[in-house]
């Protein structure tokens, strides 16, 4: 989308204009719903004997906890191009805080997986945090603006790992059964989430010009009408759902290894709970830097080399992220297991910084549409790798090989993300106007 304000830098201790506000409430938001959204589970041991839950039934509650999200992106998405993403993601926000604050009703296997599915929605946060960073910057930095707010916002994902055992420990010095603990534990990030609406209404616009009723209402923007027609244009591109692969095997393998993560060390390494969940947390602690630095590398290539430039480095981190998973799988000694996983992190979040320092570009009429069709891949990717994580025998360092090698091969579909001459000649123009002309700030 053409706005004319929008920001050619990033500057990080300035929150006086409507940009970069938007910038640091869009990330923390979705940290806060990465938080709401994997907040049980490094819990899941406890939940696990609670509620006497098979493995089988343990992975079927992972996977709920990322398929609906499916479906949740593919319709924020279009909701951010219809609505605006600043209504979005208030309306989003309310509604994701009530079945985490209430997932402490579940009694059952049945009714647990009833509410992971329900806090699945609270995933499709994610895309309005990208739309909303794409119509604020300009594209000299609009991947390093992705990337940075998606990757402090994947950092909940980390933080939550280490956080929740601690916070059901907090729990448990004045509750005295760890069945209830966990079930007040998880109120925490529902409140946050209930609170973090209130301030996305108050302090962000829609765009860097404003909000989308206005704007429209001015004739400064199309009417709304034409939302649809922009889904269905983005649904016919091939380049879309080679983006929604290749998303599913980055962000896909993240969600899926937040799930496992705590897990995988507590039986596997005979780790207990709390330690678990510290080097478990390692992984999503790389999206401190990772991810920004997958976009800030894609914005480079593409000052040099153009879009195709950007797309060469996307499929390039792609291939070597698979690589490092199947070493990652082979490893036995905590040591050697907790460094290959971070070498594995680094290159997972990376490659999900490149992926959307080339999704702004596919479609500017459709934003919304390409950034939920894309998000929703990495979901889908996540419920496909989780179903080989739910079966009883296979072993968890074998799933991890077979999708190490899945990546890797997923990487060569990048040849199928081109753009013509006109459109790498049109971004060349915008990004030298851009830069030649200093925006007006615009207050809020």
């Amino acid at each position: 989308m053409d706005f004319k304000n929008k920001a050619t830098k990033i500057k990080l201790f300035d929150l006086s204009t409507i940009p970069m506000r938007t910038f640091h409430v869009t990330w923390f938001s979705f940290f806060l719903c990465f938080f709401g959204w994997f907040g049980i589970a490094p819990l899941m041991a406890v939940v696990r004997e609670d509620l006497n839950l098979t493995p089988e039934q343990v992975g079927n509650t992972a996977i709920a906890s990322v398929f609906v999200t499916v479906f949740a992106r593919l319709l924020i998405g279009w909701l951010c191009d219809k609505i605006g993403p600043r209504k979005a993601y208030t309306i989003l926000l309310v509604v994701g805080s009530i079945p985490v604050m209430t997932i402490g009703l579940a009694s059952s296997y049945e009714s647990f997986l009833l509410f992971r599915l329900a806090i699945g929605t609270i995933g499709a946060s994610f895309v309005i945090t990208q739309y909303h960073t794409s119509v604020m910057f300009a594209p000299n930095v609009v991947g390093t603006a992705n990337a940075t707010t998606a990757g402090w916002g994947n950092l909940g994902g980390g933080v939550t790992q280490a956080a929740m055992p601690l916070i059901l420990g907090l729990v448990l010095m004045f509750v005295a059964e760890e069945a209830l603990g966990w079930r007040i534990a998880m109120v925490i990030p529902g409140v946050m989430l209930l609170l973090m609406s209130f301030v996305y209404w108050r302090f962000t616009a829609d765009s860097p010009d404003g909000n989308y009723t206005d704007l429209r209402a001015r004739k400064e923007m199309a009417s709304s009408q034409s939302v649809n027609r922009s889904f269905l244009e983005a649904a016919r591109d091939v380049r879309v759902w080679a983006l929604f692969v290749i998303y599913g095997a980055c962000f896909g393998i993240e969600l899926t290894i937040n799930n496992v993560a705590a897990l995988y060390y507590y039986d596997y390494f005979q780790l207990d709970l709390r330690a678990a969940g510290i080097v478990a947390s390692l992984f999503g602690l790389m999206n401190i830097f990772a991810r920004s630095l997958g976009g800030a590398i894609g914005d480079r290539f593409g000052d040099r080399f153009g879009l195709k430039g950007r797309v060469r480095f996307m499929g390039s981190i792609l291939l070597l992220q698979g690589l490092a998973l199947v070493l990652f799988s082979r490893m036995t000694l905590l040591p050697l297991a907790i460094g290959t996983m971070i070498l594995f992190s680094l290159c997972v979040q990376m490659a999900e910084g490149a992926t959307y320092s080339v999704v702004p570009f596919v479609n500017r009429k459709a934003l919304g549409s390409v950034a939920g069709i894309v998000g929703a891949g990495g979901n889908a990717g996540a419920v496909a790798a989780g179903f080989l994580f739910r079966s009883q025998e296979l072993s968890w360092p074998t799933a991890f090989m077979i999708l190490g090698l899945i990546v890797a091969g997923v990487s060569s579909l990048s040849l199928l993300v081109r753009f013509s001459e006109q459109q790498e000649a049109a971004v060349r123009q915008e990004v030298e106007e851009r830069l030649s002309t200093a925006p007006v700030p615009v207050e809020a």
